[in-house]
């Protein structure tokens, strides 16, 4: 099935995409490399994922989204906009990876408070770990986590790891034309 975002896979492709030898956060072994900052700073491209991300979560009767510090705070800033222009409230926020040693030296900014329905958000999603860090602190807060968001799905575990919320991937690697490493044995 075609995707409803041809020219955002395509500015992907063209921006984000590097082949060679990588490390990934997960620690596992890449021969291909999403760089996603080089696509999501292009004014064209931030306003296509706009329209994505909004599509995927004007539905879900959210409060909040954001998630770990890089990746989902350019995101949660675009979609809070977003949801502005479209009239409906929502507040933006990140999840630091460390506590500040100063100020108040929460791992979470922005406003999230107790019973929020969030959206999670990240760019790139190879296991998942990094998003269930994010969740972990989302939950200490109270908030309410429904749906997991990301620009690319890599295929190789999130969608398992985070089961028990609603998994919506813009893309997944098959989309860019990259079948995923067979499962473990």
């Amino acid at each position: 099935m075609p995707t409803p975002y041809p020219k955002l896979l395509d500015a992907f492709k063209t921006r984000a995409f590097s082949f060679g030898d990588f490390t990934l956060a997960s620690g596992k072994k890449s021969s291909y490399y999403v760089n996603s900052k080089k696509a999501i700073f292009n004014s064209e491209v931030v306003n296509l994922l706009s329209d994505a991300m909004w599509d995927m979560t004007k539905d879900l009767s959210i409060d909040a989204a954001g998630g770990l510090e890089v990746g989902a705070i350019s995101l949660a800033a675009v979609l809070a906009q977003r949801f502005a222009m479209q009239g409906k409230p929502l507040e933006g926020f990140f999840v630091r990876k460390q506590a500040k040693s100063h100020g108040s030296q929460e791992r979470v900014e922005g406003v999230l408070k107790p019973g929020m329905r969030v959206a999670v958000l990240d760019d790139v999603l190879t296991t998942g770990g990094s998003m269930l860090q994010a969740i972990a602190e989302i939950e200490k807060v109270g908030a309410i986590v429904v749906a997991a968001v990301c620009i690319v799905d890599r295929l190789e575990g999130a969608r398992e790891a985070l089961g028990k919320y609603a998994f919506l991937p813009i893309f997944t690697i098959r989309d860019f034309g990259i079948e995923p490493p067979p499962p473990p044995v």
